[in-house]
């Protein structure tokens, strides 16, 4: 069964994300291919995400724990890769570690190590973002610029996880221009810890409002939600 959101079929809604990361990586000097789509399937249900996987999508990302799960069991069968990108208390930890394969919201010694811990042997390093706090909002998660190298320490010398980059959410900016000085300034932070030695290979920014910016920066990676699936009730 193919669905529509807002009147188009969730196939055209795809491939016009897609086109904009491909017109943005042309537009901007980056080399066709190095910007990923994650797809932010919080509050999706599972037969839109089945029908979007058979369209090639194969990365999704959630905020909630408890609605993640049964999903991440329902969909099993189709070997989705799945990122968990909201904010991750230390309770939710050990559900996370065994269900999901990255985390992009690690903002604390504390919830890396109960990650660490809680990573079952015999599955593969759990890959992990550092959240950074770009905009020193009281509101939002995410690790001061001033911590990011003793937490970047930490998680490297962690068997279980495996450091792949950073991830931000800047305050909304409808201006192109602010929204390139905060994504300029979480790549800075990118490139301060590649020269301190970390291989880090992940820039995980930039949503369905400001992606251009995000890939414009430098990202790697951007989460992409409304854009997809409509906006969220």
């Amino acid at each position: 069964m193919q669905h529509t959101v807002d009147g188009q079929p969730l196939s055209v809604r795809l491939q016009n994300v897609q086109n904009r990361i491909r017109t943005a990586e042309i537009l901007y000097g980056r080399i066709a291919g190095s910007v990923q789509l994650l797809a932010i399937s919080k509050t999706v249900p599972v037969p839109l995400i089945r029908e979007i996987a058979a369209y090639g999508q194969r990365r999704f990302g959630e905020s909630y724990v408890q609605e993640a799960l049964p999903k991440i069991t329902d969909l099993h069968d189709l070997r989705l890769e799945w990122h968990f990108v909201g904010p991750l208390q230390s309770n939710k930890t050990r559900a996370v570690a065994n269900h999901f394969d990255w985390v992009h919201s690690v903002s604390t010694a504390k919830v890396a190590r109960r990650l660490h811990e809680q990573r079952p042997a015999g599955l593969p390093p759990l890959n992990i973002c550092l959240q950074v706090n770009i905009s020193h909002e009281a509101s939002k998660s995410g690790a001061d610029a001033a911590d990011l190298l003793a937490l970047a320490q930490l998680v490297t010398g962690l068997e279980h996880l495996k450091l792949r980059g950073l991830m931000a959410i800047p305050e909304p900016d409808a201006d192109p221009i602010g929204q390139r000085e905060r994504f300029r300034a979480v790549h800075d932070l990118y490139q301060m810890l590649q020269a301190a030695g970390f291989a880090l290979d992940t820039l995980s920014m930039g949503m369905s409002g400001d992606l251009e910016a995000a890939i414009a920066e430098g990202s790697t990676l951007v989460r992409i939600g409304t854009a997809l699936f409509g906006e969220r009730s």
